[in-house]
């Protein structure tokens, strides 16, 4: 988790997406060979079907099909026909990670929106329910900027090639290399980052041995969402290159940090950053106190798709660096939200609570909804508190009205259903199949006998 953040400028202006001739001709100066169509499920895998060049146009003109009942969260066997239309502003050629996939031919990629055969949206795609939002607080008169700290950890393969827990390094924080072995290997994903666009802030060796981050520039909601989903793919195709194992698991190893993934937000209105105002308190507009209130009020609610996996309740947890107490604070990183120091058009909130394992376009979205309804309900944040919550008692908290976050997945999941704003800003398509995987698999969990479990008491009882 980088401990500051680039200062940022006036938003960039919007990038003018290519035109369908502009994409063909750019496909074939780059003899380009395959043509990858993406899309991600509910659960947040990334899927795709690649085409070949003779299919090129058919896939430009949203013609190209897919087999929806085989994808997770989806729809039923008998209605299972679903059509990829491609959003043309995300076309790019993916540069070479090996020498044998040059010599197969260039690819390149899209990421598409589902639309059921009648070419209407289909209700069960993370993009367009995080699109629903963006139009939503476009219609406020707003448009969410986002800023991520992705983390991940890197991990030796076995002799067979199967990922283990053994870390590439024992280095620590912002460490060198030779004790940082990762160093080489992240170059390379920034490299490999900037060739597709990526406006790259900072990458170094994160606290826990083997971990890593990689920060990006702050862009628009649904272009962050994008990014996110490639730079997982990135990450994990370099990593393989080297022979390694890059996890964006929250906690693969026990005693030691985990991984997050701190979402800097900001709305700008009429180009002017809404969230700052020098003549108030902490230099934060009565928009921004709103934005925070509606997050703090609605935190429990987004848990479950922020912190998606049993797994995320294990990083969440005190002593480690993440958030446990729903509170905001202008100078200690014990609270859930923290506001950065810089102010102007830097001015944000940082939200420390999700992970690297969400679904961007789900937690991007819930989040958003969740700020929006502080604004139009008006919502007052609690005082912001300035100190250590880990160290305060149970009575102080209470004075200062400071809750916790789910402890784990069944709870979280339980208080999704509760939250009426965040399901609604889901749909019910995404609602109802995200809400029934999450509890097939706190079952599974439970049912599930642990090596902890026999270590402590196989002898003993």
């Amino acid at each position: 988790m980088s401990k500051t953040q680039a200062a940022k400028k006036s938003p960039a202006p919007d990038k003018t997406a290519p035109t369908r001739q502009h994409i063909l001709d750019e496909l074939q100066r780059g003899e380009v060979k395959f043509l990858r169509l993406q899309f991600t499920d509910i659960l947040g895998t990334t899927k795709n079907v690649e085409v070949p060049g003779s299919q090129f146009e058919k896939a430009l003109n949203g013609d190209v099909t897919f087999d929806g009942s085989a994808v997770e969260g989806f729809t039923r066997v008998e209605e299972s026909d679903m059509l990829l239309r491609p959003d043309l502003s995300t076309f790019l050629i993916y540069p070479q990670f090996s020498r044998e996939e040059g010599e197969r031919g260039r690819v390149a990629r899209l990421i598409c929106d589902v639309t059921l055969p009648d070419g209407t949206p289909f209700g069960g795609d993370p993009r367009q329910v995080l699109q629903r939002q963006v139009e939503r607080a476009r219609q406020l008169g707003f448009e969410m900027f986002v800023g991520t700290e992705p983390e991940f950890f890197l991990f030796e393969r076995t002799p067979g090639g199967l990922g283990s827990t053994v870390t590439h390094d024992k280095a620590g924080y912002f460490d060198l290399a030779p004790i940082d072995k990762g160093e080489r290997i992240r170059r390379e994903i920034v490299n490999k980052l900037l060739q597709m666009g990526f406006d790259i802030e900072a990458a170094h060796h994160e606290v826990a041995p083997g971990q890593h981050e990689i920060d990006f520039r702050y862009a628009p909601a649904l272009e962050t969402a994008d990014r996110i989903a490639t730079f997982k793919f990135v990450v994990k195709r370099v990593a393989l290159e080297y022979g390694l194992l890059a996890s964006f698991l929250p906690k693969p190893l026990e005693n030691v940090n985990g991984s997050g993934m701190h979402c800097h937000l900001s709305l700008f209105k009429d180009g002017q950053n809404a969230f700052a105002d020098p003549e108030r308190e902490y230099g934060l507009s009565q928009t921004a106190l709103h934005f925070i209130a509606g997050l703090l009020d609605h935190a429990e609610g987004i848990a479950a798709v922020t912190n998606p996996l049993v797994n995320s309740y294990k990083r969440l947890v005190p002593g480690f660096e993440a958030p446990v107490n729903i509170a905001w604070s202008t100078s200690n990183r014990s609270a859930l939200i923290r506001i950065p120091a810089k102010r102007g058009n830097s001015t944000r909130a940082e939200v420390r609570m999700p992970d690297p394992s969400c679904n961007p376009y789900l937690a991007l979205a819930a989040m958003l909804a969740a700020g929006l309804d502080g604004i139009e309900q008006k919502m007052e944040p609690p005082p912001a508190i300035q100190r250590n919550i880990f160290k305060m008692t149970v009575r102080e908290k209470r004075h200062h009205r400071v809750k916790e976050l789910p402890a784990d997945l069944r709870e979280a999941v339980d208080e999704l259903e509760k939250d009426e704003v965040i399901a609604r800003a889901l749909g019910e398509h995404v609602m109802d199949h995200f809400v029934a995987a999450k509890r097939a698999e706190w079952r599974q969990y439970s049912a599930t006998v642990h090596q902890w479990e026999l270590d402590r008491y196989l002898d003993l009882i």
